[in-house]
């Protein structure tokens, strides 16, 4: 049956139709290839194999997703805007590149220089475009669509309510992306480059995490060889986070990024130990990595007896002093503890091989690695530069008091020496109990003895939190390569919270990195945010509070209630609507308020699980909040959230996280006193 002519709606649904036609006939195509005359060996016909799984999973057509999400007209052929009668070309903007049989292309990959426009012309600025076409989706299918005559003087700027109701769309399940409401101040850092790092700092609902995980998908469409051959990580906070944020690439066809947190990439020791407050800021000070860098150089000791190597009737001597001018040529090369070590075998043996030639013997390469091996280089070695192991090194620093005195001295006090010290030394490092501060000290110990491997792009996640010592340990893992920064000043919950993005990009190793400012919000309502930044003065003052662009003003209620039963039943009322509910509260309360749910038998999850239509409430610990959203939250007693803290200002901090998960409504119950920092407005 023919489209009408006259039903636009139609024919955007004919193309959708015949473009997942096209998409399965590309999926189809690769899963017909045929390897086995173009392997020469299992191993190749392993890595081809994998490679086509991993294209054929990219090519995945997942019906509650659409395909694509925009149009784009020209006026006239891209790249061709001064050619006297060039006609214009239309494009369609979706998640990856359809093409039919003849190679013409049915969907345009948004990350595609051609599709930068759906993101960034406007009414000032038309760049070409004559049409920009938003498609509004139920389900995967097309049930409505919104035009912009950008180039139509006659027709004035407005609001896409499609981009506000996408941008308003109620989740179930984990995060989503947000190719089709990405926006130009973040579409101008998704694209940017992958020499330069960036550190975006944005508050609650700006898009930061979204802009981070799209900015990935971009590099690895621009740069797709380079990164193939050296790696992209995302880092998170903790597991329910990444569990969270897990579908976003694979939805934009990027199955090959790793995901991890801090203590995942530092996992050199298991973790079975804690640190009190004041412990783990001295161990994440910046300053311990110098304490460790005496500790471990101290094991470097100056020659004092000559080195005598017996070669047959022949018998070579390498003086002491001559020993020491080779040791101290390496130390000033500032090269990596091991690498030295490695390196003195070969240049006592080059100074043997020296003494060879004057002698008039003609020595090769063969001779000099074998007197390398020699017995007598080996116990040298082993008595000036000897091995060391990190957990040991670092076990020995905390333990030994005046180890650790003559290896602090002058850069910690005597208080700070105390509060790292074990109370009890351990016998041995697998008996010893590591905290996750400990567990970084032996990266940045492992790190200075062999270079840890540099990736090619690591996007740091929630980085607000990290100490000076976890900024290293990320640092390391893309010396050669770049990163995306992100987080927010403001929700900093640790006793070593970073208090400035230049000062935590010099921990990074990327002083230069470019800092921008995310403040137009998309995902909190109006009121809330509006209410949460009342603790703004308290938590962090330097910040520009974030002015949601949201039309609808979301729902919002602080209830004072008499008991878990009250807080139960706020629960229940939001749980009527469309959508996801998280239930926010102190650790200590969780336990209480689990019991109360069971008793009303509301089912729920924890953090980090799953959605369902069936499951819809997540009962989250306060501590676990920060990164997550739900359509709807009830807060449950702020002041508890406060107290639960070690010190007021992280309790605040604290406080606006919470207060800043919902999308769509919160109600904020409390049967106790509100903190009074949300009372007032004024600056303190």
């Amino acid at each position: 049956m023919s489209t009408p002519v006259d039903d636009p709606l139609a024919r955007e649904r004919s193309h959708l139709s015949s473009s997942r036609s096209a998409l399965r006939a590309m999926r189809e195509d690769v899963e017909a290839l045929d390897i086995s005359d173009v392997t020469a060996n299992w191993v190749n016909a392993e890595v081809l194999a994998r490679q086509i799984g991993e294209r054929i999973k990219a090519l995945a057509d997942l019906s509650d997703t659409p395909l694509f999400f925009g149009r784009l007209d020209y006026l006239h052929a891209p790249g061709a805007e001064t050619a006297e009668g060039a006609e214009g070309e239309r494009f369609y903007i979706g998640r990856r590149h359809v093409h039919d049989h003849d190679g013409d292309p049915m969907v345009i990959d948004w990350r595609a220089p051609v599709s930068q426009p759906f993101y960034r012309a406007s009414k000032k600025n038309p760049m070409d475009i004559a049409l920009r076409r938003r498609f509004g989706y139920t389900r995967g299918d097309i049930t409505a669509y919104e035009d912009e005559h950008l180039s139509d003087p006659a027709e004035a700027a407005r609001t896409s309510k499609l981009l506000q109701q996408e941008i308003e769309r109620p989740r179930v399940g984990p995060m989503r992306d947000i190719v089709a409401t990405i926006q130009p101040e973040q579409d101008e850092i998704v694209r940017s480059g992958l020499s330069g790092t960036v550190c975006v700092q944005g508050g609650p609902g700006t898009g930061k995490t979204a802009v981070g995980l799209h900015r990935v998908a971009y590099l690895l469409y621009a740069h797709r060889e380079r990164l193939a051959r050296t790696g992209t990580l995302v880092i998170g906070p903790n597991r329910s986070f990444l569990h969270y944020i897990e579908q976003v690439l694979p939805a934009l066809g990027e199955l090959t990024v790793q995901q991890a947190t801090v203590d995942d990439l530092v996992g050199h020791v298991e973790i079975t130990g804690t640190d009190d407050a004041t412990a783990a800021v001295v161990k994440g000070d910046a300053r311990l990595a110098r304490v460790l860098r005496r500790a471990l150089y101290s094991h470097v000791t100056m020659p004092t007896e000559p080195v005598v190597v017996v070669r047959g009737s022949r018998r070579w001597r390498v003086p002491a002093y001559e020993l020491e001018d080779i040791v101290h040529e390496l130390l000033d090369r500032d090269i990596r503890y091991g690498a030295a070590r490695e390196a003195l075998p070969q240049r006592i043996a080059h100074a043997v091989l020296v003494q060879m030639e004057r002698s008039g013997e003609a020595p090769d390469d063969r001779v000099q690695d074998a007197v390398a091996r020699n017995s007598a280089v080996k116990a040298a070695v082993k008595a000036v530069w000897p091995a060391v192991d990190p957990a040991k090194l670092v076990l020995r620093l905390l333990s030994d008091a005046e180890f650790l005195a003559v290896h602090a001295e002058g850069i910690l006090d005597e208080d700070e020496q105390k509060a790292i010290l074990r109370a009890k030394p351990a016998r041995s490092v697998k008996s010893a109990k590591w905290s996750t501060a400990d567990a970084v000290l032996i990266d940045e110990a492992t790190d200075l003895i062999q270079r840890t491997h540099s990736l090619g792009h690591v996007v740091l996640d929630e980085a607000q939190d990290l100490s000076p010592m976890q900024y290293r340990a990320v640092g390391r893992r893309c010396t050669t390569g770049s990163a995306t920064v992100l987080g927010d000043l403001a929700q900093g919950t640790t006793p070593w919270a970073t208090r400035s993005w230049q000062e935590a990009l010099t921990h990074l190793g990327k002083p230069d990195a470019l800092v921008e400012e995310l403040t137009a919000g998309f995902r909190v309502p109006t009121d809330v945010i509006t209410y949460a930044s009342r603790l703004l003065p308290h938590i962090a003052p330097g910040l520009t509070p974030v002015a949601s662009i949201r039309e609808n003003p979301g729902h919002f209620e602080v209830r004072q209630v008499s008991g878990t039963k009250d807080v139960v039943e706020a629960c229940r009322e939001l749980l009527r609507h469309e959508g996801s509910t998280g239930l926010i509260a102190a650790d200590a309360r969780v336990p209480e308020l689990a019991g109360a749910l069971a008793e009303a038998g509301i089912p729920y999850l924890g953090p980090g699980e799953e959605t369902t239509q069936d499951t819809r409430l997540t009962l989250v610990p306060a501590s676990l909040a920060k990164g997550l959203e739900y359509d709807y939250v009830v807060l449950d007693e702020p002041q508890a959230v406060v107290d639960g803290e070690p010190d007021e200002r992280t309790g605040l901090r604290r406080l606006y996280v919470a207060l800043t998960r919902a999308v769509s409504g919160l109600i904020v119950t409390h049967a106790a006193g509100l903190p009074p920092q949300l009372a007032s407005t004024t600056r303190p």
